[in-house]
């Protein structure tokens, strides 16, 4: 019994110990409101100033620019939009003022060997469109913008003489919604830096499906299809997608642009990402799929099934990108997860996710520098042993 008790205070002492060195570790970034947001009409939802977080770089980094786009999905309607404009999603007025850098923001380059000493930014999330719309909506008693494109450019405005302008190297990033971002930001971003810049472009969980959800309808479909209405987006959608389609409101959707991107790319999903067009709340309403939302170990034979023909649609989606494209770049595992590039357990540690023995950080690097080929797929869950340590997250 004894021998017990001191196992556990030992356990109890490493894991203090191991907190307080992660905690001494942090790095921990100040906000930087964008004054001149107000003469192009960038703001947030709730009229406050965009804003971003900056490291800078040092060494030989400090000519080379990381833009990560935050996430936090969007709201499509103006009661929703109104809601958001009270949080730190919608107003910088609630955001907190210090954020954490890791993961592939980390200063640390045994944590982030290939972009540790860039100049690291992460641009707040507070317009709910994935910073792509322009319009504003005002009765007389509220006031909403919807300026996510206006906000974009107003940030790059205030960071092109900061260095960006002069930057060797740049990426731009997202999670999330950021993912979704970052697909729709990135040509503009290649158009807006020096010629002899090398631009590329990573998007991180924003390859959202347009798919059938397991009660037959499109509710993604209509979910983005109100986002591009009400928030004005669709001037801002690639423009050879939009005169493809009959319907240009799809051309939120990357799978239905990606082909007509020209700066390179690299996707990093996992293939069982289904909680927002699989399995959204008015498809499963008697909480069939709650168990299995939370952990893929939950899910019954049935629900594996359909999870596996998600995965089957996501590689079907992909496949010109991945036969087509001599620039871009894959990581699409079969973890049970949302956003792996910004948690340092995911991006790069002992006991991240890997495919062929390669790492996400290391998958990303090599694609950046071009050291070697990096268009990796996973085999179907649940053979991946390196997923152990991945939890399912909703946006």
């Amino acid at each position: 019994m004894m021998e017990l008790a001191v196992a556990i205070l030992l356990l109890i002492l490493l894991f203090l110990a191991s907190w307080r060195v992660l905690s001494e570790s942090r790095l921990l970034v100040d906000m930087t409101l964008v004054s001149d947001a107000s003469n192009n009409g960038g703001f947030c939802l709730d009229g406050s100033l965009p804003a971003y977080h900056l490291h800078r770089g040092f060494g030989a980094g400090e000519s080379n620019w990381l833009l990560q786009f935050e996430g936090g999905g969007w709201c499509n309607d103006i009661q929703s939009c109104l809601d958001r404009a009270k949080t730190k999603r919608g107003s910088s007025l609630y955001m907190n003022k210090l954020e954490d850098f890791n993961g592939i923001l980390s200063n640390d380059a045994s944590l982030n060997p290939d972009f540790y000493n860039w100049n690291r930014v992460k641009l707040r999330y507070c317009d709910g469109g994935s910073f792509s719309g322009d319009a504003k909506f005002d009765n007389g008693t509220s006031v909403l913008y919807f300026r996510g494109q206006k906000i974009w450019e107003a940030i790059i405005l205030d960071l092109l003489p900061k260095g960006l302008g002069k930057a060797d190297k740049a990426l731009l990033s997202g999670c999330s919604a950021g993912g979704l971002s970052s697909f729709l930001q990135c040509e503009n971003f290649h158009r807006t830096l020096p010629t002899n810049t090398t631009v590329k472009c990573l998007s991180d969980a924003g390859f959202f499906l347009d798919e059938r959800d397991i009660a037959l309808n499109y509710t993604m479909r209509t979910f983005f299809e109100n986002l591009v209405s009400l928030q004005g987006i669709e001037k801002n959608l690639d423009k050879n997608c939009t005169s493809f389609l009959d319907n240009p409101k799809l051309c939120m959707f990357p799978q239905y642009f990606l082909n007509y991107m020209t700066t390179p790319f690299f996707i990093l999903n996992t293939a069982y990402d289904f909680h927002h067009a699989l399995v959204p709340p008015s498809a499963d309403m008697n909480g069939d799929w709650k168990g299995c939302k939370l952990s893929i170990a939950s899910c019954t034979p049935q629900q594996l099934d359909i999870l596996q023909g998600f995965r089957g649609d996501m590689l079907a989606a992909l496949r010109s990108f991945l036969m087509d494209s001599t620039n871009g770049g894959m990581f699409i595992n079969s973890c049970f997860g949302h956003c792996q590039s910004e948690t340092q357990e995911t991006w790069f540690s002992l006991g991240s996710p890997i495919i062929q023995d390669k790492t996400i950080a290391g998958a990303v690097g090599d694609w950046y520098f071009s050291r070697n080929i990096s268009k990796l797929i996973d085999c179907a869950y649940p053979c991946d042993a390196s997923c152990h340590n991945i939890i399912a997250q909703v946006s």
